[in-house]
């Protein structure tokens, strides 16, 4: 079931009259069935995956709470789960991948392995809801939260509808607390606030995403029979096309969340403002990159063992960061770009900023000139996100740089290009004015007037820019 779709249209008009009559404990058994309902609705069979995740996780954290001072047993504990949930997620995510890539290994070498691999289906969302119920084994073995005794409560932190298949990635501190401050009474201001956020974030999607979506498939599927301009708007078209579909998700989970009276993190700050690539992962992806630096990167040791430990530590973090996207190597090489952009960056941030105060440059300048290099290089790594494989990669590469064609006239569907130009230029604005002039929520909330007019703009916005097929976000498959 996914947002952008009539059935979940119908799913929430059913769910959220019911959520607010019930109290107590049926308002918890309720979103634990609507949860398992959303999930089951692409394929049943693997609501026993979630189940399994949920039982392992709760059972694993009583025992590492019991065992109190007995450290090596806590560790034991906290591996099994660690163990499991990377088990789970590496047989139906990796497998084949690992498989496949060994068998193209032993016939480089002259080999003819005889091998079919599994048609092994992945599960929407195993990503998430594996990360986010390791992380509680790992919280409370870090005694940095209590072990969750009401079992339902925990089966309902793990497989809340609004952010279980695409994120953002919510912690057990962060989210079952909310549980235990008894019935939430309905809030009109935070009604408005959640739906301005869900609208924002249909906007994003259904008007921004989709729309892009064709130009951006057709370059990257032939690259070789399109001009370098129009590699060039392709590449620059998907690094809006997936910060719209993936942000926008974000968007309406937020804002589902915050209607039923819960707060998530976010998990998009204006990324393409970012002026190095340190800020870039504290905007893009909010949760996963905190959950990469809290588990995963301070675990390697962080910036704690000297210059070359760091920078091994955050090439190690930002290779499985590409890794956890998919099982392709143009995955895990576009995470190795990020780590190096990582490494340069803290190798010549302190000579640049010297230079930059011998120069006297202007701060507006520097900082504009920051943020173009950011997103260059961002533009670039995502050639290999968005490719199907290297040599497409290098494709798109070569016919930009090419410069063979490079004008306008070359360009083939000149009007979704200029679509494209509008609706970016609505959410540039849009983004602006919420950030650096006024609150654009709390703006909705107090003034009558302009909610009326501004959720009356995006629905009309939607309408008119949107493309309603029901594509599937494109962190689904992650």
């Amino acid at each position: 079931m996914v947002f952008n779709s009539i059935v979940f249209a119908i799913f929430i008009a059913l769910f959220f009259p019911a959520y607010w009559l019930l109290r107590g404990r049926a308002r918890m058994w309720l979103c634990l069935i609507a949860s398992y309902i959303f999930y089951g609705w692409w394929d049943w069979r693997f609501l026993s995956i979630v189940a399994f995740t949920t039982v392992l996780d709760y059972s694993l954290g009583i025992f590492i709470e019991n065992a109190e001072e007995d450290k090596a047993k806590k560790k034991r504990l906290v591996f099994i789960s660690v163990l499991a949930n990377l088990g789970f997620l590496g047989f139906f995510k990796y497998f084949n991948f690992f498989a496949d890539s060994f068998v193209r290994l032993l016939t480089s070498m002259g080999m003819q392995p005889n091998w079919h691999t599994l048609h092994i289906i992945l599960p929407i969302g195993i990503s998430f809801y594996t990360f986010q119920s390791m992380s509680y084994t790992i919280d409370v073995f870090r005694k940095e939260i209590k072990a969750e005794r009401d079992f339902f409560r925990y089966a309902t932190f793990v497989s809340f509808f609004p952010q279980l298949v695409a994120g953002p990635i919510v912690r057990a501190r962060q989210f079952l607390p909310q549980f235990q401050t008894g019935d939430k009474v309905f809030d009109w201001s935070r009604f408005i606030e959640g739906l301005a956020q869900v609208l924002w974030g249909f906007f994003k999607k259904v008007a921004i995403a989709d729309s892009l979506a064709p130009f951006v498939d057709q370059v990257f599927s032939l690259p070789g029979n399109f001009s370098s301009m129009s590699c060039l708007i392709g590449v620059i078209l998907y690094s809006i096309q997936i910060y719209c579909d993936f942000s926008g998700y974000s968007n309406i989970a937020c804002g589902l969340a915050q209607m039923l009276g819960f707060d998530f993190p976010w998990n998009f700050r204006t990324p393409y403002f970012s002026k190095n690539f340190s800020e870039f992962w504290t905007r893009w992806h909010i949760s996963l990159s905190s959950w990469l630096r809290d588990y995963l990167y301070i675990s390697l040791g962080g910036n704690r063992g000297g210059q070359f430990m760091t920078y091994r530590n955050l090439m190690l973090t930002m290779v499985i960061g590409g890794l956890w996207h998919g099982a392709s190597w143009t995955f895990v090489f576009w995470g190795f770009l990020h780590g190096s952009y990582l490494v340069i960056q803290r190798l010549i941030s302190h000579p640049l900023s010297k230079i930059e105060k011998k120069l006297h440059l202007p701060i507006w300048f520097v900082s504009v000139y920051s943020i173009g290099t950011v997103y260059f290089f961002t533009c670039l790594a995502w050639i290999f996100f968005r490719a199907q494989d290297f040599s497409t990669a290098k494709q798109v590469i070569a016919r930009i740089v090419s410069l063979e064609g490079f004008s306008w006239s070359t360009v083939l569907d000149k009007f979704l290009v200029v679509k494209a130009v509008v609706l970016i230029l609505i959410l540039l604005t849009a983004e602006i004015i919420n950030n650096n002039i006024k609150n654009l929520q709390a703006l909705a909330i107090e003034n009558p007037v302009f909610r009326v007019a501004a959720f009356a703009t995006l629905l009309l916005l939607v309408a008119f820019f949107g493309t309603f097929s029901a594509n599937a976000f494109i962190y689904f498959q992650f």
